[in-house]
């Protein structure tokens, strides 16, 4: 030990801190801050009484979070009166019913707008009946025209049609209802390269009203008209034996799918152990050609038994004869056209126009719910301290004081600790062992440490001449052994 030597922690000419000072491991603090408080004289505030002040990122975070709480739309919870209130004014019982009633409006209202979305998922088609005309005008030949086209007889056949009882404003074209339209005249008369007439539809098909053909001919001649129905979503015809077996004849691939699933169901096909499997029965094994499947090939195997579906044939005299009447054929036929329901509802799901003044009205009552817990929080105020202004006074005192410590970021209640009772406190005692606890801590290390380094200093003059390796390695060694903990080192 040096006299006079600084020891650590300990700056030289430093005195022993006042005895509220935190003593021991870090911790809670048992005596608030260490600087002697004569009084509470000075006005401004203690630099190290104040917590610290958040930093900017915190403070963007918080301002972000306020703007999110703000804009955050209101929930239906906001929009009940308290239990207090309903106490008070019975009257409110009424309002509190209407919100009950606003709530299963709303629950309902939801539920319907599920059940249209699931709707729409799914084609919703009409039946509805197409009316063909089919009609041909005879030109006879002219004798006396001039040019050579004017002299020769020719017919012009014309595919009309419309929906009948249509209540759409805007009429749909009537080739739309096609995919193709082929028609077919006497082979014997034009030929095998000019008896077809033959439109298919493509993406950039135009559609129109009709369709016309001409061609050269003074004789009756006999037409076949083969109309392909443009169906939406597709439709296929069954195999005969699997038409026979579900009663269906021409539909859409879900629905022969769901008809498989119903006829399975009805028949008990569905394996009782592996409820993948389906044990076909005699009709399936014909149709299948197999003992046993998976539901999960059933869509696969499907598409041999699938074929495209008939076309409407109709037979159709072109007649010449100038005396024929009934040159105008009518033909019914059953399309498929979307439900004018399918647009309402849509519109509805679509439909902003009432939320506006739904969120306006909802605004109100909110704004309005808050007015009538300000005014019970004034009421009770009030209430409160009319029955007893002495207590209340105290109360009230006692809470502003504890808001002015929270807004000042005050730390401790310096009235206290600038008493001398709050010394002579329990927890006194045991924080005057912790610090001296502490300080004798430092002494034994401070004196440890130094005869570690003067004993090492010896060994280097030792040893440094003769083995100047095995020095190197002492004074890592050592060096280690310093910078552990003094209970390791002893």
């Amino acid at each position: 030990f040096t006299p006079g030597a600084k020891r650590p922690g300990m700056p030289s000419g430093a005195r022993m801190p006042h005895q509220g000072a935190p003593m021991g491991p870090p911790g809670p603090p048992y005596g608030g801050n260490p600087a002697v408080r004569p009084a509470l004289t000075n006005p401004t505030m203690e630099a190290n009484r104040k917590r610290p002040a958040p930093s900017q990122q915190q403070m963007q975070q918080q301002a972000v979070q306020n703007r999110n709480r703000n804009t955050k739309r209101r929930k239906m919870a906001d929009k009940i009166l308290p239990q207090r209130i309903r106490e008070l004014v019975p009257e409110s019982q009424a309002y509190m019913d209407l919100l009950a009633f606003e709530r299963k409006l709303d629950q309902t209202i939801m539920r319907k707008r599920v059940d249209i979305q699931e709707a729409l998922k799914r084609p919703m088609k009409q039946k509805r009946k197409l009316r063909l005309y089919i009609s041909n005008t005879f030109n006879p030949a002219k004798a006396d025209a001039d040019d050579s086209d004017g002299s020769i007889a020719s017919w012009e056949l014309r595919v009309e049609g419309k929906l009948l009882d249509d209540p759409a404003k805007v009429k749909r074209k009537f080739s739309s209802f096609f995919k193709s339209l082929v028609i077919e005249l006497d082979k014997d008369l034009y030929g095998p390269d000019n008896h077809l007439v033959e439109w298919h539809r493509t993406p950039t098909t135009q559609e129109t009203d009709g369709f016309q053909v001409k061609r050269p001919g003074d004789v009756n001649v006999r037409c076949t008209l083969l109309l392909m129905l443009d169906y939406q979503p597709p439709q296929f015809k069954l195999d005969p034996r699997l038409a026979r077996l579900l009663g269906i004849h021409t539909q859409t691939r879900s629905c022969i799918i769901q008809a498989l699933w119903q006829y399975i169901k009805t028949n008990k096909l569905q394996d009782s152990h592996d409820k993948e499997y389906i044990n076909c029965d005699k009709y399936f094994q014909q149709i299948f050609d197999c003992p046993r499947l998976k539901f999960s090939e059933i869509p696969q195997r499907l598409t041999n038994l699938l074929l495209p579906p008939d076309p409407i044939v109709i037979n159709h005299i072109i007649s010449v004869d100038p005396n024929d009447q009934k040159k105008t054929a009518c033909y019914d036929i059953d399309v498929e056209v979307e439900d004018p329901l399918k647009a309402q509802m849509s519109n509805f799901l679509l439909s902003t126009a009432n939320q506006q003044e739904i969120a306006s009205l909802d605004n109100k009552i909110h704004e309005t719910i808050e007015s009538i817990n300000q005014l019970k929080i004034q009421r009770d105020f009030m209430l409160s301290f009319s029955r007893d202004p002495k207590g209340y006074i105290q109360d009230w005192l006692k809470s502003q004081s504890r808001d002015l410590k929270l807004m000042t970021d005050v730390v401790g209640n310096p009235e206290e600790e600038r008493r001398a009772e709050f010394y002579h406190q329990p927890w006194s005692q045991e924080a005057v062992s912790r610090y001296f606890y502490c300080k004798v801590r430092e002494e034994i290390q401070y004196f440890i440490g130094s005869l570690i380094f003067l004993n090492l200093n010896l060994q280097i003059f030792q040893h440094a001449v003769f083995t100047p390796y095995a020095c190197i390695v002492k004074i890592a060694t050592e060096l280690v052994i310093i910078s552990m903990p003094i209970g390791v080192v002893v």
